[in-house]
């Protein structure tokens, strides 16, 4: 039976290009949605305010218009941006909320991309409310 929300966890990298090509060949098998989540976290930086409501922050606006510009060239894609530090709990509560039946997010390779982003798909496969699938770059 096919999954009825599949949402899939977006970055910049190879392997989130690939979750993309995994989510959107399942998507194609049936009726369901396809929603595509970016979570933009704060920058480390001098100049970040956290006076401004971080929808109007700078990081948060050029994920937005990253993100809906690749929704749009996939018919029936929504996309969702979250914003906050901690990245997997921020997916894994919208996950709850929004009723998905299938996460898939990037598997990093190298050793770097592990210490980075090896925490967020960790997360994702504990806590997730639904199952999760992780995609490598081919």
């Amino acid at each position: 039976m096919p999954y009825d929300h599949i949402a899939v966890c977006l970055d910049t990298s190879p392997a989130g290009e690939a979750a993309l090509v995994e989510a959107t060949a399942l998507r194609a098998l049936g009726p369901g949605r396809l929603t595509l989540v970016h979570v933009a976290t704060p920058p480390r930086i001098a100049g970040y305010s956290r006076w401004e409501p971080p929808e109007v922050q700078t990081f948060v606006v050029e994920a937005r218009e990253w993100l809906e510009g690749v929704a749009r060239g996939i018919p029936g894609a929504e996309a969702v941006v979250l914003h906050g530090d901690r990245p997997a709990h921020r997916v894994v509560e919208w996950a709850a909320g929004a009723g998905c039946d299938l996460l898939v997010a990037a598997s990093h390779d190298s050793a770097a991309e592990r210490l980075g982003f090896g925490g967020f798909a960790r997360h994702l496969a504990h806590a997730a409310p639904c199952p999760v699938l992780l995609a490598r770059p081919r």
